[in-house]
């Protein structure tokens, strides 16, 4: 089989997804510090990036090496589990974040712990049950031509992913909306108790505004080309296309480390300890809100 290069940059990129999640992964549940539901809710992101990076690598790892259809279904799967869970798990992030400036007061208790353990085991319930449905039989292998973009997979279940993403980005959309609101309220308030309105409270804004920006900005630019194209696409289609508008989207799972977790100042710091050589559970912790995560 020629080797494809568009096959390995997504090999090297799912390289460096596992590689940048599985240090999120390692620092996370290693310290008990953060044990917190926010940080749970990240950890769980975290280790479906780092299952999609596997899944990009055992992929070109299984077609080239080890060709099988049978190896090729659980692949594929694997690759609509993990990328289905990270998907999810953005959502559940946003509603966390909501829901900690919306029921501020009340954020810290076990009704928080109960809900987050119920948004996990939706998002990987619901994400291995699709990623098993090419395994158990609702594939094309036997009939091309109702072919996905995305082989093997059929043209019905990715049309239900694609959907299912519009419908993850619009309610995402609506709470950042929300999220935004919340915060230029918080900000004004804030500046008019300073006696310090004008300056203050436009920075402040336009601070939280921009990282919402980016986090939404990041979400839509790398997800939406693909999930466009799977409506639009079918077996007939360039694979060229395919790969074009794919490996985009394998960028959200190497950016979300970035985004979620390096930029917190608690995980920071451990990573600090960490490449000084002095890891210790044991550090400084304190705890904050999901919107300062």
């Amino acid at each position: 089989l020629a080797l494809n290069p568009w096959d390995v940059i997504l090999c090297i990129s799912g390289t460096i997804i596992s590689c940048e999640n599985a240090i999120v992964v390692v620092v996370i549940f290693y310290s008990p510090a953060f044990r917190a539901p926010t940080f749970l809710l990240i950890g769980s992101l975290a280790t479906a990036d780092l299952l999609a990076g596997l899944g990009l690598i055992l992929h070109f790892a299984f077609v080239y090496f080890v060709p099988s259809e049978a190896v090729s279904l659980l692949t594929v799967g694997l690759l609509v589990a993990s990328f289905s869970a990270s998907v999810s798990g953005l959502l559940a992030i946003t509603i966390d974040r909501y829901l900690s400036l919306y029921n501020a007061l009340t954020y810290y208790s076990e009704r928080t712990v109960t809900r987050t353990y119920i948004m996990l085991i939706l998002t990987w319930g619901g994400s291995i049950c699709s990623g098993l449905l090419p395994v158990m039989g609702w594939n094309c292998l036997q009939e091309p031509s109702a072919c996905s973009v995305v082989k093997p997979l059929v043209k019905n279940h990715l049309i239900i992913l694609s959907v299912s993403f519009f419908m993850v980005f619009a309610v995402m959309l609506q709470l950042y909306v929300q999220i935004c609101k919340i915060i230029c309220r918080h900000a004004h308030q804030i500046a008019v108790q300073r006696h310090f309105l004008a300056a203050s409270h436009y920075v402040t804004t336009r601070k939280g505004i921009a990282t919402l920006a980016v986090i939404l900005g990041t979400f839509a630019s790398c997800w939406l080309p693909f999930a466009v194209y799977c409506l639009l696409g079918d077996a007939s289609s360039p694979v060229l296309y395919t790969y074009l508008t794919l490996l985009p989207a394998t960028y959200n799972s190497m950016l979300n480390p970035v985004i979620y977790a390096f930029r917190n100042p608690e995980i920071q710091k451990v990573l600090w300890a960490a490449c000084c050589g002095c890891f210790s559970s044991t550090l400084p912790f304190r705890s904050r809100s999901p919107s300062d995560v």
